[in-house]
């Protein structure tokens, strides 16, 4: 048999999906023992023990200057200008994608713009937002939304364009005026892919998120790795990177999950 005919079961998939994870685990944890044996006061690879109480530290213990719980408080920031620039972007992706795709006119206006600002590198703008719109918290969702939208812009005018000409026909047929296909036809069928160029936008997201927060801020998971990086506190660093990592995947899953119980039509149309 052919390897590309060959599927695995859904223990062997996911017992294949964990290999990759637990090898680095062990390349890890083989190198860390290696390093400390060597020198008790490395940095560079802690072992479990150190990262275990460096998340102690962090998550559950006071903070002696502003008596709050680090981590948590990180978290809550991050999660909060993520979830504001990604709603942001969202909403400005939908109705500009929606009218892009659907209107003519508004495609041969504002199309070539959108093209345009999705080939803007965002990072490259950030010391024009500082400038701008200063060093607070506008300046950060601004660049997520700047950073994301434009893509999800042209995703959703892509995915509006690609309706079958003939339910366009039917539905003006059927006397449907241009906002009726607008809510009636196109919107519906948007709104899936829309959430599915929503997961694909995270990554970028929380990128343009910790980069702004390591420049300019108080508080942000982005915030302390960027601050504890000059005592070389990889105890830190690395349990703030996998819990960036798992906040990812959690937002990730929620927002499929939402997409399968909300439009079970489409997904099971293979995507």
């Amino acid at each position: 048999m052919r390897l590309i005919n060959r599927h695995p079961g859904r223990v062997s998939a996911t017992l294949l999906g964990l290999l990759p994870f637990l090898l680095i685990m062990l390349i890890y944890s083989l190198a860390s023992q290696q390093r400390l044996a060597d020198n008790p006061n490395d940095k560079l690879l802690p072992g479990l023990e150190q990262m275990t109480a460096a998340v102690d530290r962090m998550a559950f213990q006071e903070d002696r200057r502003s008596g709050n719980y680090l981590m948590w408080e990180d978290t809550a920031a991050s999660l909060k200008r993520l979830g504001m620039g990604v709603g942001i972007a969202a909403s400005l992706a939908l109705v500009v994608g929606l009218l892009n795709g659907i209107l003519p006119l508004i495609r041969a206006n504002l199309a070539p713009l959108v093209s345009a600002l999705s080939m803007v590198p965002p990072l490259a703008i950030l010391p024009i937002l500082f400038i701008v719109f200063g060093l607070g918290e506008l300046s950060k969702v601004m660049l997520i939304v700047i950073g994301t939208a434009p893509v999800m812009m042209r995703d959703v005018a892509q995915r509006v364009r690609e309706l079958p000409g003939e339910q366009l026909i039917k539905i003006q047929t059927l006397g449907a005026n241009s906002w009726q296909v607008i809510t009636r036809m196109a919107l519906p069928q948007t709104l899936p892919r829309l959430i599915d160029s929503v997961r694909l936008s995270l990554g970028p997201a929380w990128l343009f998120l910790i980069a702004a927060e390591a420049i300019a801020s108080t508080e942000g998971l982005g915030y302390r790795i960027f601050l504890v990086r000059r005592y070389l506190a990889m105890d830190v660093i690395l349990p703030y990177v996998i819990w960036i990592t798992i906040l990812a995947i959690v937002i990730d899953q929620l927002l499929r999950l939402a997409n399968r119980k909300l439009f079970p039509w489409y997904n099971a149309g293979g995507h």
